[in-house]
């Protein structure tokens, strides 16, 4: 009996594992669909409001599955300013900014992590610390500064900055770059290739990830920027489809149109949904290997 309780022993341990292995897993994918409750809640809610009446979005108790869905709401949002010229404006300026901080960051990039100079480290570190500045410091000195070069009133201050670029993506890229080896680099240049050959055709086609990742960032940040195109712009047929969301708010003497206000900003996200789910692996690969190194 004991040698049969003692063969028995390593089975049972066996078994006892796998059950708290199962267990375990079982208690993370449900905190995970309680968590992805809670965060599509105010999703839901913003679903449910686009498509009720106006005199519908403050009853009490909430009304969650709208009778009748008022599907016009959708068109009406959508004509009753000039959404497709504000979308427009919103894609040139996106478009800009993403080439722009794509090309300036990886370069730059590139130079902190690859290229020997005298005080590179030190350049970095200042680079950095300009990541330490609250926005609403350099708010106004930038605003003067564009407003002696004549640029207020046009999209060159929500799209020249981008090219010169971002601490944030050009520390992310680093550590990035710092992760692909040498051999590569020195291969290239016994085949004759110069810098600026190996960056545009080594380096870049290799940092896919990181690329999307700060691409990603940078699409979101720029497509839902409001306080940059509020304090610039001034024309009504420049302004961005973020600042047009503010039209539906309304006034001291009119409520809210919360029904239309709900149906645009529906709009306003699809992009970013989209882009998300369209590049998910590519970014969270990117965002797990950009600090692998350094």
């Amino acid at each position: 009996m004991s040698t049969i309780t003692q063969s028995d022993a390593p089975a049972r341990k066996r078994i006892s594992r796998s059950q708290s292995e199962l267990l375990s897993k079982l208690f993370s994918y449900f905190m995970l669909c309680v968590g992805s409750i809670v965060i599509l809640i105010p999703f839901a809610w913003m679903l449910s409001t686009s498509l009720k009446r106006k005199a519908d979005v403050y009853v009490f108790p909430p009304q969650w599955i709208p009778s009748p869905p008022q599907w016009q709401n959708y068109k009406e949002a959508f004509t009753t300013f000039p959404f497709a010229h504000y979308t427009w404006n919103s894609v040139i300026i996106v478009v800009l900014v993403m080439a722009g901080t794509l090309f300036s960051c990886s370069f730059s990039a590139y130079g902190f992590s690859r290229l020997q100079a005298p005080g590179r480290n030190f350049i970095f570190m200042l680079l950095l610390a300009t990541m330490m500045l609250p926005s609403a410091v350099t708010m106004v000195p930038i605003y003067l500064f564009f407003n002696k070069l004549g640029w207020v009133n046009t999209f060159k201050p929500l799209i020249i900055p981008a090219w010169f670029g971002t601490a944030f993506y050009i520390f992310m890229m680093r550590q990035f770059f710092m992760g692909i080896p040498y051999e590569l680099e020195d291969s290239a240049r016994i085949d004759g290739c110069t810098t600026y050959g190996i960056w545009a055709r080594i380096m870049v086609p290799l940092s896919k990830p990181v690329l999307v990742t700060v691409g990603v960032f940078t699409f979101m940040g720029t497509w839902n920027d409001f306080m940059t195109p509020l304090i610039y712009l001034t024309d009504e047929d420049k302004r961005t489809l973020a600042l047009a969301l503010s039209y539906f708010q309304g006034s001291a003497r009119s409520a809210p149109d919360l029904h239309l206000l709900m149906a645009a900003s529906l709009y306003a996200i699809a992009p970013c949904v989209t882009l998300y789910f369209l590049c998910q692996r590519i970014f969270v690969k990117g965002m797990v290997f950009t600090g692998v190194k350094g």
